[in-house]
């Protein structure tokens, strides 16, 4: 087997794992969304500050540069949902101008027409891209090392695929539309290892960045369009269920990545 091909196999299993997740969501009844996106938030953060952030900073050469990078992503994701609101504005029936922006909403299924599973996808994509360059170098370095990193990209990546699946849910994409955005976004990790097999000397300096501006899309999407919507139930049972399921969502990107760090490490 070619070093080429390895990489191909080894990226394309994160993408099916990836649509088997989904399609294991799918079976979710629609009513448990709302009350999974709690979930979504933490694996959202927890992907962005446990995971993604310190890779960065470990392998980037200026850590101001790497803060504004993060700092014009999240001004970059704020441009883009105004992008969307405009469109949405011009060609359907607004709800973003006039009092009824400010009125609360009929019941909690309401969804935002796409805007956050648009920018979780724009991250997503970015953040594959990456890791399947990752993956690339892990191979042209020793085809050991490139299996294992393999391995333990796939695994922190399920919890935050699960989360980016009930996002485009909850944003209002139908479950075949989602299923269909996550295995595109996941095509971007074969993407990425191409390109870093051929290209990967000249391309290796921008990944930090590259990754911190997959971050920059997670922490956006996370408090500027998720936390918001909690905050419509005030209730105290309601509040300690949101905050128990946004700790099961950190804890679980942090037991992943913990778990395949050590297995990487033992291997």
């Amino acid at each position: 087997m070619s070093l080429l091909v390895a990489i191909l196999l080894a990226s394309a299993a994160g993408g099916v794992l990836s649509v088997l997740l989904a399609s294991v969501a799918m079976r979710m009844k629609v009513e448990w969304v709302p009350v999974m996106v709690s979930y979504a938030i933490g694996a959202l953060l927890g992907a962005a500050f446990l995971e993604i952030l310190p890779h960065a900073l470990e392998e980037a050469g200026s850590l101001q540069a790497l803060s504004a990078t993060v700092l014009a992503g999240i001004m970059g994701f704020f441009i883009l949902e105004k992008l969307v609101l405009w469109r949405h504005c011009h060609t359907a029936h607004c709800e973003a101008h006039g009092a009824e922006a400010f009125a609360p909403p009929p019941h909690d299924h309401q969804h935002d027409h796409g805007r956050s599973g648009l920018m979780i996808t724009v991250g997503d994509t970015v953040h594959n891209f990456v890791d399947g360059v990752m993956i690339a170098a892990a191979f042209l370095v020793d085809f050991k090392l490139g299996v294992v990193t393999a391995f333990a990209i796939a695994a922190h990546e399920v919890p935050q695929e699960l989360g980016d699946f009930l996002i485009l849910l909850h944003s209002g994409y139908t479950k075949r539309q989602a299923l269909l955005l996550n295995l595109l976004s996941s095509l971007a990790m074969m993407v990425g290892a191409v390109l870093g097999y051929f290209l990967l000397a000249p391309m290796q300096w921008i990944l930090p960045y590259m990754l911190a501006i997959a971050a920059s899309g997670m922490i956006y999407v996370a408090v500027a369009d998720l936390i918001p919507g909690l905050h419509k139930r005030v209730e105290l049972a309601h509040t300690g269920q949101q905050a128990l399921l946004i700790g099961l969502g950190i804890l679980t990107v942090w037991a992943a990545g913990t778990l395949a760090h050590e297995w990487m490490h033992a291997h």
